[in-house]
């Protein structure tokens, strides 16, 4: 064995490789992206990487490699599941012959955006496994082990994790030299009564067909110990003075008894068991360390790691509530499991206390750290905490200045925004009278300050959609919809065929960078061939838009402010389907190739410090100097937007040529 350091998304994605990995799909997605980004810098011979159009379209590759009987993994984030659903409880249904992983990651905290989602609950929907690693050693170690479950019971197997662990850095062991897998042969089975859902028969035949498999895979988990139960040395908190060891014996032989004796409801009186899931776990050293200041004798509570979120580890739980009186629940989000120990204490006839989000110790929100594992033992022990313990900010928390999130210095969406707002104003409307409806990606940067242009974000392709709502609704003002070049190709063309076909009017603005940006640069359909994996073609959004059939459609260079805000302007007037290719490359690989679109100088004589390049621009390359602004030139991407913001010729721009 050997060590490295890797990231959960880096570990998780090398555990799959040493697998023996044949098929790897995913659509990039904060906080999962960085597993599939790290097979493609790998290049794994024998093996096909890619990032698909969509999660749903990932999912189903891995599939037909699954059912060929090929090791597959598909990446993505927890929104993303939900596009992939679809698909993926049929193929949960029907089964798989080779291994099939699921990699989802969460986002308890919401640090990346979007919705605080709990994909455990998929995996209840699903009647599938899932397994939940806390560290960064885990996600190495349960990817391979999930593909072994997976073969062994036939169905796809989740593997989840969070923020904290996906994008954490930790010393990992591996194989120096990973097992050597046997070249498979693909298979071809022919089995209406497995592939299809012709029927009902055929549907709930395959319904009781999961669920059996998800008691195999039980059966399979509780082999190989996955969860872990630690039981107490001793199960009684002592009153004070009473250290006598012989009564400890005999309270750890009754824990024992009543530990192994399955109809026993009688736990030991004052004894703490606590269920910890995925992250939460990692946090329970370092927070008995805190609470021993208190009073908290870590010796004193048993605690069960719980590895596999479903199937619930009903055989450990139960142990736990005939050994302990009080149980805290540790785990993120949703308090699936906390329900699940409500249910079996009902069962048993348990009468202690069960403290998590159930008895409004936590929140359903957000994400968890060592304070609310401190504060959980305090509740359930009755320690008495200072009331500051937790309070106050890191010294690099006060040193961080206050400002709102928008585009990066040399953004072409920034044109966008500024050009849509010059339109708006010039068509005689007031901002608030033109709803513009945002997508996923960084074209929602377009909601903040200086901008304040876009109202609205709900996910993958809805601004097209949405904006048909609001025709619908009798909004009189135009509407105008966004979108980013990824996610038109992601979900966005669906909705633009919806507004062609029953000829909607509305202006749809595709603001086309060239790359999948806000995670990080991957490639997407429309992205230079020179970028693109070898004998991969690039797609044109040029070419599709006008096959749609489109009323009017026009190409912009959104660092020319005038022209893209007179032909917004112009679109605003027209009936029908408008589309408006806004297009430039992402600033970020263009200058990693050592591009600059221009150079801008600033004329001292001419600046008086208005800040109006500042305030209608936001652009982070510029800020005040004693008697003019300054441009940083490590920063500045010689867009020349704040050229075109300046009212006194202050600001020079010399595009580059050639």
């Amino acid at each position: 064995m050997g060590t490295r350091l890797l990231t959960g998304n880096e570990a998780l994605a090398l555990g799959a490789l040493h697998a023996g990995v044949k098929v790897v799909t995913g659509y990039p997605g904060t906080p999962s992206t960085g597993a599939l980004t790290s097979l493609l810098q790998l290049e794994p011979p024998g093996v096909h990487v890619e990032w698909s159009v969509n999660e749903k379209v990932a999912f189903e590759i891995a599939a037909g490699a699954a059912w060929a009987g090929q090791r597959a993994l598909c990446t993505m984030k927890m929104s993303g599941l939900n596009v992939a659903y679809d698909s993926l409880i049929s193929i949960a249904h029907s089964g798989i012959i080779g291994g099939l992983v699921i990699y989802v990651a969460d986002d308890p905290g919401a640090n990346a955006g979007m919705v605080e989602q709990d994909s455990r609950g998929f995996a209840l929907m699903s009647d599938l496994p899932m397994l939940d690693p806390a560290t960064v050693q885990d996600a190495y170690d349960l990817t391979r082990v999930a593909f072994d479950l997976s073969e062994a019971i036939g169905s796809p197997v989740f593997v989840r994790l969070v923020t904290a662990n996906s994008s954490s850095f930790a010393p990992v062991e591996i194989d120096d030299e990973p097992p050597v897998w046997p070249e498979r042969q693909p298979m071809l089975i022919r089995d209406i009564n497995k592939f299809t859902k012709a029927g009902a028969v055929i549907a709930m035949t395959q319904h009781r067909d999961v669920i059996a498999r998800l008691e195999r895979a039980g059966r399979w988990i509780d082999e190989r110990g996955l969860n872990r139960l630690q039981i107490a040395d001793y199960g009684l908190q002592m009153a004070d003075g009473d250290t006598q060891n012989e009564k400890r014996k005999t309270q750890c032989a009754m824990r024992n008894m009543q530990a192994a004796i399955p109809n026993t409801q009688y736990p030991i009186p004052n004894t703490l068991g606590i269920v910890a899931a995925g992250i939460t776990t990692t946090y329970l050293e370092e927070a008995f360390e805190i609470a021993a200041r208190y009073g908290f004798d870590p010796g004193t509570a048993s605690v069960l790691r719980v590895v596999v979120v479903n199937p619930f580890p009903l055989a450990q739980v139960q142990a736990l509530l005939r050994h302990c009186d009080t149980i805290l629940v540790l785990e993120e989000l949703e308090p699936l499991i906390e329900k699940g120990v409500i249910i079996e204490a009902h069962r048993l006839g348990w009468e202690g206390r069960i403290l998590g989000k159930l008895s409004g110790l936590y929140e359903r929100v957000g994400e968890y750290g060592i304070r609310h594992v401190v504060q959980g033992l305090a509740a359930a022990l009755g320690l008495t905490l200072p009331a500051d313990l937790f309070q106050g900010r890191s010294e690099a928390e006060k040193l961080a200045a206050a400002r709102p999130i928008t585009v990066c210095a040399g953004c072409p969406h920034r044109g966008t925004y500024m050009a849509i707002n010059q339109a708006v104003r010039r068509a005689g409307f007031k901002k608030d009278e033109v709803m513009v409806t945002g997508d996923i990606g960084c074209t929602i940067l377009g909601m903040n300050p200086p901008f304040n242009t876009v109202w609205n974000e709900v996910s993958m392709g809805a601004s097209i959609p949405l904006a048909q709502g609001f025709v619908h609704s009798g909004v009189k003002a135009p509407v105008i919809a966004t979108i980013g070049d990824s996610t038109f190709y992601h979900a966005g063309i669906a909705g633009l065929v919806n507004a062609v076909q029953h000829q909607t009017p509305l202006t749809l603005i595709i603001m086309d960078n060239g790359w999948t940006s806000m995670t990080g640069m991957q490639v997407n359909p429309g992205t230079c061939e020179q970028f693109q994996q070898s004998g991969n073609a690039k797609l044109d959004i040029a070419a599709i838009v006008p096959a749609l059939g489109v009323d009017q459609f026009w190409i912009v260079d959104p660092f020319d402010l005038e022209d893209t805000a007179k032909t917004i302007q112009n679109a605003l007037k027209l009936p029908g389907v408008k589309v408006i290719l806004a297009r430039q490359e992402c600033v970020i690989p263009a200058r990693r190739r050592g591009v600059d679109a221009g150079e801008v100088r600033v004329v001292d004589e001419n600046c008086n410090l208005c800040k109006l390049c500042i305030t209608v621009t936001g652009c982070l390359a510029i800020t005040l100097g004693k008697d003019a602004v300054v441009i940083d030139p490590d920063q500045c991407y010689g867009c020349g937007l704040c050229a075109a913001a300046c009212n006194r010729d202050a600001i020079v721009v010399d595009r580059m040529t050639g």
